[in-house]
């Protein structure tokens, strides 16, 4: 039997929280998740910080990859003999929702923008270099492992493939809002998606809803409204947030500036010189950062020294709401009075800015463009979700944006009663005649 169509001799299942089981029956699919460059998922959080919040959020993302998988297994068996879908497809859309977060690093998306990376541009890596996913891959055909490169990179030929993977429902979106529900212990992020499953239809480049499933609809997106307004974009995540960046920021500036670590940041090095290479990316774990955060706690560098014991144990900044646009003249004194009081501003006064976009109608044309969800009608015509739902036209193409200064007021108390610039910081940060 060829390696593509092989079956394990009995189906292995794998305990979940939120899809009760993950069944896995291919061979190809078994071997993947037993793959080193897989199971090195299980070291990197899914929600990176949030768990600073959340105590709960602890869950990585190894399991969230497996619940992927277990979506558009479901999806497909719903798919089977129907018009449109083609079922010689099913093997490339498990490998790919399966391997779709495979490139993601320590705490994502922070330790991306510090280090001008993208975690899509390393799973490409992973999959097509020289690792035991690309040599598992290859074995199913020769050129396999390009197709599924393609469809997590949304440029595979087939777009009804790629719409299993990502798009504004996908299954992506439908596991990672009820599994960080579950472990964050809120109930924003929940909705029927056995509902949504059964009313899929595969039609032409695209999956679409039928009409009678349209209020499941409705309910995942508010889910994934309220999920990236009350957990995702959390102030005190956000502030978690803010000093990892700085530290990274700082030990990155040390390095360029020939300080001597008392401990060689060696798994560092590459990422300092913005000249990193795919093993030493498979290298970095969170294990491996945080063990150099508690190394940096005993650094020389008092600013290094201090952002690492504020993270490690979680004394965080205190936050006010804050618009740059409008109030960039508080923003220029704030700056001049923290380093006239001896608080570094470049690590110790941050403006941090969340913005979310719950649902869009297609803009095409527009660097992202997101192609909306249509509603299959009983007269089988097709209708954009937003022309027939009130709900989701109340939030269609609305763009929230978020801001927060950040700043750390233990420190600011801790200055002298007599130093000049204490009072006047005080009043910019909390009104006249704020007390500390």
């Amino acid at each position: 039997m060829a390696y593509k169509d092989e079956q394990l001799n009995e189906e292995k299942v794998f305990k979940d929280p939120v899809h009760r089981y993950v069944h896995v029956k291919d061979r190809v699919i078994w071997d993947l998740i037993a793959a080193p460059e897989f199971q090195r998922l299980r070291r990197i959080k899914q929600l990176g910080t949030t768990n600073l919040t959340f105590h709960g959020a602890e869950h990585s993302r190894f399991n969230h990859s497996l619940g992927v998988y277990e979506i558009v297994r479901r999806i497909l068996y719903n798919f089977e003999n129907r018009p449109h879908w083609n079922d010689d497809e099913r093997l490339l859309c498990l490998c790919a929702a399966l391997l779709h977060d495979l490139g993601h690093g320590p705490f994502s998306h922070s330790f991306e923008k510090v280090f001008k990376l993208d975690h899509e541009y390393f799973t490409q890596q992973i999959i097509m270099g020289d690792t035991h996913i690309h040599t598992i891959l290859e074995r199913v055909s020769p050129g396999f492992s390009k197709k599924v490169a393609d469809v997590i990179d949304k440029t595979y030929e087939d777009k009804l493939v790629v719409s299993l993977i990502s798009s504004q429902i996908d299954a992506d979106r439908m596991d990672y809002l009820q599994r960080d529900a579950y472990f964050t212990g809120v109930s924003y992020g929940h909705f029927d998606m056995e509902r949504i499953l059964r009313v899929m239809r595969p039609i032409d480049d695209q999956v679409v809803i039928k009409s009678s499933g349209m209020h499941a609809v409705e309910d995942y997106i508010m889910s994934r409204y309220q999920m990236y307004w009350q957990v995702y974009f959390h102030p005190v995540t956000r502030s978690a947030e803010v000093i990892l960046s700085k530290i990274l920021h700082r030990a990155k500036y040390l390095f360029e500036t020939d300080y001597t670590f008392k401990l060689k940041p060696i798994h560092f090095i590459s990422f300092f010189k913005e000249k990193v290479d795919l093993a030493d990316y498979l290298k970095l774990d969170e294990s491996i950062v945080s063990y150099y955060f508690q190394l940096w706690q005993e650094e020389d560098d008092e600013i290094l020294r201090d952002l690492c014991e504020r993270f490690v144990n979680r004394r965080l900044f205190k936050y006010i709401e804050f618009n740059p646009n409008q109030q960039m003249n508080e923003w220029m004194e704030l700056y001049q009075l923290f380093q006239e009081a001896g608080i570094d501003p470049e690590y110790y006064l941050v403006v941090d800015s969340s913005s979310d976009l719950p649902y869009d109608f297609y803009r095409p044309g527009e660097e992202e463009e997101r192609l909306p969800i249509h509603l299959m009608m009983p007269n089988n015509e097709l209708k954009e979700l937003s022309r027939h739902s009130e709900i989701v036209e109340a939030i269609s193409g609305k763009k929230r944006t978020d801001h927060k200064l950040y700043f750390p007021k233990d420190s600011l108390d801790d200055l002298r009663d007599d130093c000049p610039a204490k009072r006047r910081i005080f009043e910019l940060l909390y009104g006249e005649g704020a007390e500390k």
